[in-house]
């Protein structure tokens, strides 16, 4: 029988990681020791039991340090293998999980290649004794490979776990089930004899997508401000200061600041500035009401701040008109 062909693109973080020994479940990245594509799939020869996969090589790096260009290239390398690879079946990427969610979301919102792709992480390194590296490849692998996946957008897979990348967040520093949709749930589950789904995303995705990336050689600054107590509106002022095109408040739920910081935001919106109003709660809709309308002030639907802020810098290289803004909030 003929294995579909799947890409696996390598971008470091723990599932590449290699610790001195079977029980360095924690501090493993002072080793320093990180495996490239191909060498994670030697690691790991199941791989090859359920797809034949191409390992694609990408620079290792800590997820922390990801961001635009690193998006853009991986958009980028994405589209030339569907164009050099007629048969391939999906894409793999692997990524650290500190920010795999905002990776995942970003090519939700930009990557417009007709294939699956999945991103994959792990929570112990590939050296750990217990670690998830090996079976959530796999497990990614056959997700990727599944004509099932085709339309869902960019996918996450973890724990199992089948999770859409405008929902999905981080819950947890260290434990295997660290990957939840709050609002929503998991799209379905991997299990031994089948890819089984259960729900799929209404909002808009790749690669039914407005935005075009392309031409652009940075993003628009956004800046995230989050709401305590007592908070003065100081960190608000500063990104004003800075350059900043859009503010996401990470307020308290439902969604408000503190009256100082409420006040810095109006200073924002009367200076042109797009401000967001998310919240910090980790679930719920932010609802549009009467002030939130008087003082300008935009709304995330049940974005996450980190989210928000992607897509307000996205919606940014298209128009800096508050209504057409908040429409693509209403939509993706």
């Amino acid at each position: 029988m003929t294995l579909p062909k799947v890409a696996f693109i390598g971008t470091g973080g723990t599932i590449a990681s290699i610790g001195i020994g079977p029980l360095d479940i924690q501090d493993y990245g002072a080793a320093g020791n990180v495996m490239q594509a191909d060498a994670i799939l030697a690691r790991f020869p199941e791989t090859s039991a359920v797809a034949d996969v191409l390992a694609v090589p990408y620079r290792n790096i800590p997820s922390p340090q990801i961001g635009f260009t690193d998006w853009k290239n991986l958009c980028d390398i994405c589209l030339r293998l569907e164009r050099e690879h007629p048969d391939l079946a999906g894409i793999v990427i692997g990524h650290g999980t500190a920010t795999l969610e905002e990776t995942a979301y970003f090519l939700n919102l930009t990557l417009r290649t007709r294939i699956a792709v999945v991103i994959v992480g792990a929570q112990r390194p590939s050296s750990a004794l217990s670690t998830d590296a090996g079976l959530n490849l796999v497990n990614a692998i056959r997700v990727a490979a599944d004509p099932a996946s085709r339309g869902l957008g960019v996918l996450v897979v973890l724990n199992d776990e089948i999770h859409p990348a405008r929902d999905v967040t981080k819950t947890s520093t260290a434990r295997m089930q660290t990957f939840r949709s709050a609002d929503f749930g998991a799209l379905g589950h991997v299990d031994t004899d089948v890819v089984a789904y259960y729900r799929h995303p209404l909002r808009r995705h790749a690669p039914d997508t407005e935005f075009d990336i392309a031409g652009l050689a940075a993003l628009p600054r956004v800046d995230i401000a989050l709401s305590h107590t007592d908070a003065d509106g100081t960190a608000i002022r500063a990104f004003m200061a800075a350059g900043a095109r859009g503010i996401v408040s990470a307020g308290f739920a439902p969604g408000m600041g503190t009256p100082a910081e409420t006040e810095a935001l109006r200073e924002a919106v009367a200076a042109g500035i797009i401000v967001v109003q998310s919240t910090r709660a980790g679930s719920g809709r932010v609802f549009p009401g009467t002030r939130l309308r008087e003082f300008g002030f935009l709304v995330a639907d049940n974005l996450l701040p980190q989210k928000a802020r992607l897509l307000l810098a996205l919606a940014l290289t298209r128009t800096s008109d508050p209504l057409e803004i908040q429409r693509l909030f209403q939509v993706y």
